[in-house]
């Protein structure tokens, strides 16, 4: 097989079941170590077990791999901390991780309490920089990591009833473009992947025939991609259902209106073109949008 992860040491959050079974599986039969991490509890984050990552860790030991299991939330900085302890104590490197842990509280805006926002972005964002800052200097000290963070199209493009969840994964994108930008002089790669997939994440959410479709399986060719020793990085893949599309965050050519009483004016008779997604670029960081814009406004007043 092309993807290797013989000597690799593997984290994968919220592999108790669904992706992250599938993920720590497929790691696994690829040769790494992995930890098998789920905090057991229900799909709103509520109530804890230990039985899911230890079904996971037995079936990986069952095939002939190498794996451990923990029970530690990902919101708790201190029992995540102690996790990479313990993977380092007995495994001496930590050479991917896999954010995949999260909850839903779906809810329409208006119905949804400020308490149930909160949740949802503790788990999936503070979870993500818990971990991440927790394997940061290990990878930075052995010169390699890859990070793979799990977003979703509700944060890429949005959906009715999630806006905690969409706020959540989106964030996720933003940390992984600096964790990346940061990461590239120690060669850390870090990736988003936004999947679709029938687990206990998606039960009541699509048609059965479309959820036959989408199985866990299917995801995971991204993810191995993404976590492999030839990985990109800065990408965010599509994954479902045996298709992989790209996801980019984009910036028109857009148009110089300039300033002055009538400016909101000229913009407004402008936005078509500046919205005309022709021609758009994938800036290399937040400062390529101040360099864009200023010579654009350099080169029309050098036309006057």
């Amino acid at each position: 097989m092309g993807l290797d992860f013989l000597g690799r040491v593997a984290i994968v959050t919220g592999a108790g079941g669904g992706l992250g079974r599938a993920h720590a599986l497929a790691l696994a039969a690829r040769g790494a170590k992995v930890v098998v991490n789920d905090l057991g509890g229900g799909r709103d984050g509520v109530g804890a077990h230990s039985g899911a990552a230890q079904a996971v860790a037995q079936e990986i030991l069952a095939a002939g791999g190498v794996a451990m299991a923990n029970t530690a939330s990902v919101s708790d900085a201190h029992a995540v901390q102690a996790l990479v302890d313990e993977v380092i104590g007995r495994w001496g490197r930590i050479d991917v991780l896999v954010n995949n842990a999260g909850i839903l509280r779906d809810k329409s805006f208006a119905k949804m309490s400020v308490d149930d926002f909160r949740a949802v972005m503790d788990v999936h964002v503070m979870g993500a920089v818990h971990c991440c800052k927790a394997v940061w200097p290990h990878m930075v000290a052995q010169h390699y990591g890859r990070i793979v963070m799990t977003t979703s199209s509700s944060g890429l493009y949005g959906n009715f009833g999630q806006s905690n969840y969409g706020s959540a994964k989106m964030a996720l994108v933003g940390l992984m473009q600096t964790l990346a930008i940061e990461g590239a002089k120690h060669q850390i790669r870090v990736n988003s992947l936004a999947p679709t997939a029938a687990t206990r994440m998606t039960e009541g959410l699509m048609p059965a025939a479309v959820l036959e479709a989408l199985q866990p399986d299917a995801v995971v060719p991204a993810m191995l991609l993404l976590a492999s020793e030839d990985a990109p990085t800065r990408v965010t893949l599509c994954a479902g259902a045996g298709h992989f599309g790209a996801a980019h965050v984009t910036l028109t050519r857009g148009a110089w209106v300039g300033v002055g009483e009538d400016a909101p004016e000229r913009l407004a008779t402008l936005l078509p073109h500046v919205l005309d997604a022709t021609g758009a670029l994938v800036p290399e960081s937040g400062s390529v949008q101040g360099q864009h814009e200023v010579s654009q406004a350099t080169a029309h007043l050098r036309g006057q």
